[in-house]
């Protein structure tokens, strides 16, 4: 696509749809049903490539480009009233796409032209062309966060369809998505991208803030309408879209969360490090639609792995950081303990299907390498419109303090330097539905493929909750599922613990 776009060259910009004309009106009415109609028109005709920033935007090095700074003291809405603040981001580099943006105030939409001198430049940044529409790459979201009169970052809407959340006290992490398209499949996955904002200026005192968004890609139309609430601990953001396919969507990932996950405790050994482990996120949870809350710790394998939680009907997933100690880390500056946290909560019935989640190889932790979603049972067809609502609660934890004890923590390794059986154990959160006496829990174990030896129960004297810990001999093993819990009498009162191993 890149090597079409560079051939079509400045002249698409006049032709691409996504792209405002120079005649077209300064202000006009803005409704929820015009961005339909205008989405519905967009899906209806053949999907153009996107035009490109000139070359020189594209060739900027990393340094240049961080060294476009916004200037503060032009943020959209700085001298008002309001609750909300706009920071835009400038074209080229990661970003070659030019993206609209467009404000509502009092209900009438005035697009906002590139302006450079909105921005500071650092003595890396070369002469930049500024001929054409440029636009700009996406958009970052202000309010008072900590506290009154203080502006902070909350949100970003930047590259593809891609928006990172934080809450309070916290730092950003792991991201999220619009859709994703044929993730993890051989041919590639297909990354459809946010072409316009629309972002509505709330009125004084209105701690919610609204921004809608035109998706696009070969395959798909999107229109998404996000309203955040940053007014405590954390961040929730309610999610509404419509999409218009272009062909069957099969493997299509609704409500996508993407993160990193380099190693811990459970696969510690195979990287030279001095911290105590690398990730922005250490598991998947799920309340599934039986209510059962299960646990599944974040691997880097060595080759790509799939798993899928079938179910009908979910009440929520997320990718979370139960790590919340400094000393879980040692790393001062990347500070992973203050990474959020991610819950997907359905806003409607969203039938059968599955959690999916991906683990990709990486040898680096500036590489995201995990992603999770819900897919369909049903592909979504194409010629039709299909709506999707949810919540997604940014937060230090996720809302998974039920009716069990949570797993805190997973370790995995050799109980003996020449022993091949590999020791596991879980450590669970003290909780109220545990006997006083660990003794009368019961152990629930199972796996395909590999033989478990009876589990072990202990006080974990920091903790105060129980640790289970079990072994087995790998043998000729490739890779093998897990699944424990604990149970007092017949009734369950750990989270399920589910566990891909590899060899």
């Amino acid at each position: 696509m890149i090597r079409r776009e560079v051939l079509q060259g400045l002249g698409a910009l006049a032709l691409w749809p996504g792209m405002a004309r120079a005649d077209a009106p300064a202000d006009a009415p803005f409704s929820e049903e015009s961005l339909r109609a205008l989405a519905r028109d967009v899906a209806g005709r053949p999907y153009a490539p996107r035009p490109t920033v000139p070359q020189a935007w594209r060739d900027m090095g990393y340094d240049a480009y961080r060294a476009i700074r916004f200037r503060s003291d032009e943020a959209i809405w700085s001298d008002t009233d309001t609750t909300l603040e706009l920071d835009l981001f400038p074209p080229g580099l990661y970003f070659p796409h030019p993206v609209e943006v467009n404000l509502v105030e009092d209900g009438v939409v005035r697009r906002l032209p590139f302006d450079l001198s909105r921005f500071d430049k650092g003595p890396p940044v070369p002469d930049l062309p500024l001929e054409g529409d440029l636009g700009y790459s996406g958009i970052r979201l202000r309010a008072e966060v900590n506290e009154p009169g203080k502006f902070r970052e909350y949100a970003v809407f930047q590259g593809a369809s891609y928006f990172r959340v934080i809450a309070r006290d916290l730092a950003y992490g792991l991201s999220a998505r619009a859709l994703a398209l044929d993730t993890a499949e051989p041919e590639g996955e297909e990354f459809p991208e946010f072409t316009r904002f629309w972002v509505e200026r709330p009125e004084p005192g209105v701690r919610a803030h609204t921004v809608h968004a035109l998706m696009e890609s070969p395959s798909v139309t999107g229109l998404y309408h996000f309203t955040l609430h940053q007014d405590g601990p954390e961040t929730d953001v309610d999610v509404r879209g419509t999409l218009w396919p272009r062909r069957d969507l099969e493997n299509v990932g609704i409500a996508p969360l993407t993160s990193m996950f380099y190693f811990d405790a459970k696969n510690r050994d195979r990287f030279n490090d001095f911290r105590s482990a690398v990730h922005d996120s250490d598991g998947l949870a799920i309340l599934n639609g039986n209510g059962e809350r299960l646990w599944r710790p974040l691997n880097n394998p060595r080759t790509l792995q799939v798993s899928s939680f079938v179910d009908d009907g979910p009440q929520g997933f997320g990718l979370a950081q139960r790590a919340r100690r400094y000393s879980d880390f040692h790393d001062l500056e990347a500070q992973y303990h203050r990474r959020p946290s991610a819950w997907i909560t359905p806003g409607s019935d969203w039938g059968p299907g599955a959690v999916t989640l991906v683990e990709i190889p990486s040898d680096k932790e500036i590489y995201d390498n995990i992603v999770a979603y819900w897919r369909p049972r049903t592909p979504l067809a194409a010629g039709g419109e299909h709506g999707l609502s949810y919540r997604m609660s940014w937060a230090a934890k996720t809302p998974d303090n039920g009716p069990v004890a949570r797993v805190l923590e997973t370790r995995i390794g050799r109980g003996f330097p020449d022993s091949p059986r590999q020791v596991v154990t879980i450590d669970f959160a003290a909780h109220p539905a545990l006997p006083e006496d660990f003794e009368a829990l019961q152990i629930y174990l199972w796996s395909d493929r590999l033989a478990l030896s009876e589990g072990l129960v202990q006080r974990n004297p920091e903790t105060g909750g129980p640790r289970l810990a079990l072994n087995f001999d790998p043998e000729e093993v490739a890779v093998a599922d897990l699944r424990a819990q604990l149970l007092h009498g017949d009734r369950p009162v750990s989270e399920v613990w589910l566990y891909r191993w590899t060899a």
